[in-house]
């Protein structure tokens, strides 16, 4: 049975103590600084972002999803330098630019680039702590349901922009318990239309 689990039953994996190698960013601030709020998933506008690797590190995609609506953007990157993903990142979310409030991520280098990201969208960024994926649950659980589409060693480069779109829209346009069974997309146009 464990094999149709979405999650493929696989076992924790205890990581090692051994020191972080991820480097340490200028500037860079922890989660533990972010209002609480955010925590709560009371308003929208705070933003969790990750990279999704493609097969053998050489590809990706950047997922960023709305705490609060559960409502999703993906892009395929051109690269996992911190500059790339910086423009994706801009470019993919300046339409949402009004209404953001946070971003958060992981520690990756690929967001070394935070500080321009922060000034650019107007918005405090924070990063979690190394190794706590728990810390961005609403974004590691986003990236589950987009595995079950794109299952690791996916080769991004064969999939195309439409697919990914394909797949984003999915998810945008499944109903949510929490929200009586609307979909984010549904949450999202009842906000917009509260907040102007």
């Amino acid at each position: 049975m464990y094999k149709h689990l979405r999650t493929k039953g696989k076992k924790y994996r205890k990581r090692s103590s051994a020191k972080d190698r991820r480097g340490i960013k200028k500037n860079a601030k922890s989660i533990d600084e972010r209002p609480s709020i955010v925590e709560e998933r009371a308003r929208p506008g705070d933003i969790e972002i990750d990279l999704v690797m493609g097969a053998n590190h050489k590809n990706a995609i950047l997922t960023m999803n709305v705490r609060y609506l559960g409502m999703v953007k993906i892009v395929k990157v051109s690269s996992k330098e911190s500059e790339a993903v910086k423009d994706a990142i801009i470019r993919s979310i300046n339409s949402w630019k009004p209404f953001l409030k946070t971003i958060t991520s992981d520690n990756g280098k690929e967001f070394a680039c935070h500080e321009m990201i922060s000034e650019e969208l107007g918005i405090p960024y924070y990063f979690a702590h190394p190794y706590c994926s728990w810390e961005r649950g609403s974004n590691e659980n986003i990236n589950g349901l987009i595995r079950q589409y794109f299952p690791k060693k996916t080769n991004f480069e064969n999939v195309s922009n439409e697919e990914i779109k394909l797949v984003e829209k999915k998810l945008n346009d499944r109903p949510r318990k929490r929200f009586n069974f609307a979909t984010p997309n549904e949450k999202f146009i009842q906000e917009v239309a509260f907040m102007t």
